[in-house]
């Protein structure tokens, strides 16, 4: 494999807890990994950042962001993230690290997102969590006054009812979607990256109603 296909994996977790049980960091190397696997990357190194989430919106916060970012300039190719959360939820912080000079990818997006778009994406998310917000304490205050309790059971278990809507959406997606990817294979397309222009070129969208990339086919093909 080239050198100018090297590929300097970040991953990170907002809380001590998290970095102590490992929950979500296996979940961000593995998708990187596939991510490299699918798009011709080598990925010669991984950092991994524990932080409290507190200030963590800023470089010297975030040593091992800033070693990755040293990493990649030495060998002269991009940092990786699963999802661009992961990098920050502060639009001008993910300015910022545009301005370092060392292309970032984001696994979840592609590997043809340009920085503009990146931008773009970062100023969507930090907008509908504002929204999200807002609507949520508008919608807690309006059941505190009609009495409700909140907190306890009932929470969790509209959390857990909301996390297996999405799966289940996404498991629906799939299936309709599987039998699509069959037939491009059988048609000849080879690579994950063939099926997904193949996908893109009959119009057929993601769940999420985006453009079809390597690891978006990949993720479709480790449910069915």
């Amino acid at each position: 494999m080239t050198k100018d296909r090297a590929l300097i994996g970040y991953v990170r977790v907002s809380t001590g807890a998290q970095g102590r049980s490992g929950l979500g960091i296996e979940a961000q190397r593995e998708a990187l990994e596939r991510f490299a696997e699918a798009e011709g990357f080598q990925l010669t190194r991984v950092f991994t950042e524990i932080e409290t989430g507190r200030g963590s919106d800023a470089l010297e916060r975030r040593p091992q962001l800033a070693a990755a970012l040293g990493e990649a300039r030495k060998q002269r190719c991009p940092v990786v993230v699963a999802k661009l959360d992961r990098l920050s939820r502060d639009v001008h912080f993910i300015s910022g690290l545009m301005a370092q000079r060392v292309p970032f990818l984001v696994a979840e997006l592609g590997p043809d997102v340009d920085p503009f778009i990146l931008h773009l994406f970062a100023a969507l998310a930090e907008k509908e969590r504002a929204m999200i917000s807002t609507r949520t304490r508008a919608a807690l205050a309006a059941a505190k006054a009609r009495g409700v309790k909140l907190g306890g059971p009932k929470l969790r278990q509209a959390r857990r009812l909301a996390l297996q809507t999405v799966h289940a959406n996404a498991e629906r997606h799939a299936a309709n979607v599987l039998p699509i990817i069959r037939e491009v294979q059988r048609a000849g397309a080879q690579t994950l990256r063939d099926i997904a222009n193949a996908l893109n070129a009959r119009g057929v969208s993601t769940a999420r109603g985006g453009r079809w990339y390597a690891q978006t086919v990949a993720n479709v093909l480790s449910r069915g």
